[in-house]
């Protein structure tokens, strides 16, 4: 792994850590007004997916171009683990209590995001990053 790879982790870990406070404060907020937890995870989910697409673009990946195309990939990867994610909060809501299920979802979703950021969203082959 070089160097340019931890910094570029090392970010989107900071960007991650937004992107859950986000999530986690909306979550609980409408968890405690007595919305149902999947709709708490889609609306708290979609306000950490727009933090994470300014800053993940901005600041971890430095991307320039790729416009439109970019952000559809960056919804697609988001979609997928939005899905991942409601089902571990689904599949497990009788095994552990709320706020470990949603830690457990969190951390497999940004796994996905990780992977799917580097690799295909922000990757200077699909987004013609200049240099």
């Amino acid at each position: 792994m070089t160097l340019n790879n931890i910094v570029t982790l090392f970010r989107f870990i900071v960007v991650g850590v937004s992107n859950t406070f986000v999530d986690f404060l909306l979550f609980f907020s409408l968890i405690a007004l007595h919305v149902p937890y999947m709709w708490a995870q889609m609306f708290g989910y979609s306000a950490g997916v727009i933090n994470s697409y300014i800053w993940n673009r901005a600041w971890t990946f430095r991307s320039v171009g790729g416009g439109k195309k970019q952000f559809v990939r960056f919804l697609a990867v988001n979609l997928c683990s939005l899905i991942v994610t409601i089902m571990m909060l689904h599949g497990f809501r009788e095994m552990f209590p709320i706020v470990l299920n949603k830690m457990i979802a969190t951390i497999s979703g940004m796994a996905i995001n990780w992977i799917g950021s580097r690799m295909w969203v922000f990757s200077e082959k699909m987004c013609c990053k200049e240099k």
